[in-house]
């Protein structure tokens, strides 16, 4: 809320803050607040009879789709109709897997190959800390 707000809602803080004003302006504040909810609810009354109207209007046309015994998918289409179950959000493509760029051998004697991301196999790191390159295992 604004400060203007938290004083107009508050007995005390609107006590005070006009507590300098005689009571011929309070009365003159009275009336423009007065006029100011009669506009509001005027413009309330107004909206809801649009609300009324509309919402007759719209039992008025699906009256008339059940009366010719249509379904409103058929008139409005599928993508007026509502969403039922499963969202249209895309799954995630899953990427192609990165070829193999490097061969080495485990410490079974198996050959097997990496594509150098993630954590170095152990065979090549330890190879790298005896001073060998990372090209002497390209593929």
């Amino acid at each position: 809320m604004s400060e203007f707000t938290d004083i107009l809602t508050h007995a005390r803080r609107l006590n005070a803050a006009t507590k300098e004003l005689t009571v011929a302006e309070l009365n003159d504040v009275a009336a423009k607040l007065a006029n100011i909810i009669e506009q509001r609810k005027d413009d309330e009354a107004e909206q809801q009879r649009q609300q009324a109207a509309k919402q007759l209007e719209i039992e008025r046309i699906r009256k008339q789709i059940a009366d010719a015994g249509l379904n409103p998918e058929e008139v409005l289409g599928t993508e007026a109709g509502v969403s039922k179950g499963k969202s249209k959000r895309k799954p995630y493509k899953k990427r192609a897997p990165k070829p193999a760029k490097y061969k080495y051998i485990d410490a079974n004697g198996e050959s097997k190959t990496w594509t150098g991301q993630g954590r170095t196999p152990k065979p090549i790191q330890e190879a790298l800390n005896a001073g060998r390159s990372l090209n002497d295992f390209l593929i």
